[in-house]
């Protein structure tokens, strides 16, 4: 027998359909939040590329200036928070940068703090869940996306670079990019991004777009179309240029100009409308259901198990009164004659 309800289409107009606008009004007067992580080598442009996505200066570069600079033992955790306002639509960034990724001669568990922070994040969100009084709006810390900058060397990735990407793609949204490809020809482009996708494919990582089974037939077409073009390669630019009358954001080099926003020079189109107009509620919400939930199932999992843990080792304790000296279980004092 069937258990599926069958619909009902009211007499005359109730009204409940205005529930979306209620809750379009609901989350515009509240905003949005998106937190992203930039990894990758210093000199990648990341800074840059940021400041390009959101077509506004909200970074500003934490790498070395210079060669004589001293190298930072550590990829240290910065976090810069700014609001954007669109269309009347207000969204909360937090840019999470890693100076120092990837800039030691000896690279071993570089990848650590950045995986630590992630977790970190977790935690909080955690901590604040179970309180007994919790916030009605828990504040978000939690990274939506890692964008992760490969260097353009024609090669492959490099030791680093797998075991980073390996880590990072088991508990985050991981959207890899080719930074700096006008270091390339359009030929070298397109056989170093064969190179990666097969690398990608043999080391299993797990990347950002994934398929669920509640995906449409066309979003899943979208979903195989990007993940044909991961990684993006890109070229990030704040400088503004005009060539007969057109303005855009590019860069003079010797043999030419270079318009960040062509389809034809660049993939910086692709990965702006990927992250922000196509995506961005599926990043959050991947992160909230899918790895938040991993690591909250794994916490109260660990919790449960050290509890009942703790409670078998209580209950066999044995009594601070034990036999008496001469074997007995009852006093002599009270034995009767």
């Amino acid at each position: 027998m069937s258990s599926t309800t069958p619909e009902i289409r009211p007499n005359a107009y109730v009204g409940f359909d205005t529930i979306t606008t209620q809750i379009e009004h609901r989350l515009l007067k509240r905003g949005f939040q998106f937190n992203v992580l930039v990894a990758g080598y210093s000199g990648l442009g990341k800074s840059t590329l940021i400041n390009s996505l959101f077509s506004t200066h909200l970074v500003d570069s934490q790498g070395r200036k210079s060669s004589q600079e001293p190298i930072s033992k550590t990829a240290d955790i910065s976090v810069s928070k700014h609001k954007l306002v669109e269309n009347n639509v207000h969204l909360n960034v937090n840019v999470i940068d890693t100076p120092g990724f990837g800039d030691q001669i000896n690279n071993d568990k570089c990848w650590e703090p950045i995986v630590r922070y992630i977790k970190e994040q977790y935690s909080l969100y955690l901590r604040k869940e179970l309180t007994a009084q919790r916030e009605r709006y828990i504040q978000d810390t939690r990274v939506h996306a890692v964008l992760y900058f490969i260097q353009p060397n024609g090669k492959g990735l490099r030791s680093v670079d797998v075991i980073a990407l390996k880590k990072l793609s088991e508990i985050s949204n991981v959207i890899p990019v080719i930074a700096k490809s006008d270091t390339l020809t359009l030929e070298e482009r397109e056989a170093f991004r064969k190179i990666l996708q097969r690398e990608f494919e043999f080391h299993e990582f797990n990347l950002f777009p994934f398929d669920s089974d509640d995906l449409t037939e066309e979003e899943r077409d979208l979903n195989n179309s990007i993940r044909a073009i991961i990684p993006f390669a890109v070229i990030g630019s704040e400088s503004e240029i005009t060539i007969d009358g057109q303005a855009f954001k590019g860069r003079r080099t010797k043999w030419g100009t270079i318009n960040i926003e062509d389809i034809n020079q660049s993939e910086f189109v692709y990965l702006r409308d990927f992250l922000t107009r196509t995506h961005l509620h599926d990043l959050i919400e991947t992160t909230a259901f899918l790895h938040y939930e991993n690591f909250r199932s794994k916490q109260l999992t660990t919790l449960k198990e050290n509890a009942s843990t703790s409670a078998r080792a209580s209950a066999h304790v044995p009594s601070t009164h034990g036999p008496l000296p001469n074997g007995s279980s009852e006093n002599p004092i009270y034995k009767r004659a």
